[in-house]
């Protein structure tokens, strides 16, 4: 159960209680090991205001060819994951698997989706070119206005808040203790970590320190410098979609990016925003007014909904937009963080993989090429 101050020693302590740092929470203790998550309040960062997209073909992009590959080993793990989850908790996560359609509306928009489609069929990667027609055949209330579309049948989604939910669920089942306190400082005693300080003066000491902070991990005192930095996002949410859409629906609109996910039955998920603006959770009118105005010309049915909620948050932006996974300079001391816009997809692969690594002192292959030396060489 959860408790406010944490005494003994454990085989893992895990700083952050997003997706990330649960679900290797969870692993972590499902492998035998005692493990604390230490968190202010559990999913109310970046996990909080994610859509929830597992769309590693839709978003794949030109230099990225490693993250694609780790996106589509994730994906592959997700229904297993996801059932698994289900059975142990009895809660339902909300995996929705009825593919992504990417849209446009003029030629610069069709030439980038062209460019796209072209880059996904080099990687023999499975999407198929569709006309405007064929689009709003599977999606009726998409706009007659369109030009064309790419249809990626095996992109799907997930409710991000359920998932957290189910996560929390699970790894408390498993033995997990959950210390709703600041992580203030890393402790570091004789050159290696050696726990977690919290406000107010307590200390879980740990065998293993696991950094999942997301955009924070680099702010913790006494964590080595780590290119971690801020991006800001801000989504919206609507009621009163049930029916609206049957998948996701990501467009381009005169080259602005905008996506809708239905979610949670009757709720829609507007997002987002990219801002190079440090921390914060300032939602702005611009932000809301261009999400809006690109989800309504995409779907004018948007118009009719309720809105009932506008947040930001930030996501753990890194130089190459993937995640830092794996040892760091400081013996005791493992990172699992800097997931940017794929925290929720990659919940399966890093939970495993770090666990791997903290069990038997070896990481996978498939997460190796994201380890921090690439990014200091």
């Amino acid at each position: 159960m959860s408790r406010d101050v944490a005494v003994d020693r454990v085989d893992v302590a895990v700083a952050g209680g997003g997706l990330i740092g649960l679900g290797i929470a969870w692993r972590c203790a499902q492998r035998g090991l005692s493990v604390t998550v230490v968190d202010v309040a559990p999913g109310s960062g970046a996990s909080y205001a994610a859509a929830g997209m597992l769309a590693p073909v839709a978003e794949a992009g030109y230099g990225e060819e490693r993250l694609l590959e780790l996106c589509r080993a994730s994906l592959a793990s997700f229904p297993a994951f996801v059932a698994e989850l289900e059975r142990e908790t009895g809660l339902e996560v909300g995996l929705r698997t009825a593919g992504t359609c990417v849209v446009g509306f003029d030629a610069d928009d069709m030439a980038a989706l062209d460019l796209l489609h072209a880059f996904q069929r080099e990687l023999g990667l499975s999407s198929e070119r569709i006309t405007a027609r064929e689009v709003r055949r599977r999606e009726p209330a998409l706009t007659p206005r369109l030009r064309g579309a790419l249809h990626v049948g095996g992109d799907h989604s997930v409710d991000a808040r359920a998932l957290h939910a189910a996560l929390l669920a699970a790894a408390m089942s498993a033995g997990v203790r959950v210390v709703r306190a600041e992580a203030t400082a890393l402790e570091v005693r004789d050159g290696r970590a050696a726990g977690l300080e919290l406000a107010g003066g307590d200390v879980v000491t740990a065998g293993t320190v696991v950094l999942a902070l997301g955009a924070r991990s680099a702010g913790l005192p006494g964590v080595p410098p780590l290119p971690v930095r801020p991006v800001k996002g801000q989504v919206l949410r609507l009621r009163d979609a049930s029916g609206l859409l049957e998948g996701t629906v990501r467009a381009l609109v005169r080259g602005r990016h905008v996506y809708l996910v239905p979610c949670a039955g009757d709720r829609l998920i507007v997002g987002a925003t990219v801002e190079e603006q440090g921390f914060g959770d300032t939602v702005t009118a611009g932000g809301v007014h261009d999400l809006l105005r690109d989800a309504i010309e995409v779907v004018p049915g948007v118009a009719e909904l309720e809105l009932v909620e506008a947040l930001a948050r930030p996501r753990p932006g890194t130089p190459d937009n993937a995640p830092i996974l794996g040892t760091s300079p400081l013996p005791g001391l493992v990172l699992a963080c800097g997931h940017h816009r794929n925290g929720v997809l990659l919940t399966p692969v890093t939970a495993d993989a770090i666990t791997e690594l903290v069990v038997t002192g070896a990481l996978p292959e498939v997460a190796r090429p994201f380890t921090l030396d690439r990014l200091e060489r």
